[in-house]
């Protein structure tokens, strides 16, 4: 099994149960952990054998500028569009942070981790 991670992809977005927040906007950051099985991409080292990680931020990217409310919804799109496009892929764990959330206070981020297996 092999994985790859892709980590500190910054996005920004309209996501949050605040009005203001769906206006103005925030800084979001997302890391994702993916598992599968590399042994062909080892042999061939070919690209289409391999989780592609281009891929990956892509369908991230689409999934990030849909405005939601919770981060809940957005980590759970973001992993199933992972899993509807990548067959190879065996587990996935997909972290959005908000960064600087409004809480009244100083607060670095809040972020909500989801994980799966297929």
């Amino acid at each position: 099994m092999s994985i790859i991670e892709v980590s500190n992809i910054e996005f920004y977005g309209y996501h949050g149960c605040f009005k203001e927040e769906q206006i103005v906007g925030n800084y979001f950051r997302v890391d994702i952990t993916a598992h599968y099985d590399a042994s062909k991409a080892v042999e061939t080292d070919k690209i289409a054998d391999a989780l592609n990680y281009q891929k990956i931020y892509s369908l991230t990217a689409i999934e990030m500028g849909i405005t939601s409310h919770l981060l809940e919804h957005v980590a759970a799109r973001i992993l199933n569009k992972l899993f509807e496009n990548f067959d190879e892929l065996q587990y996935a764990s997909v972290k959005v942070a908000k960064i600087n959330p409004p809480l009244g206070g100083k607060v670095g981020s809040v972020s909500v981790t989801m994980e799966r297996k297929r």
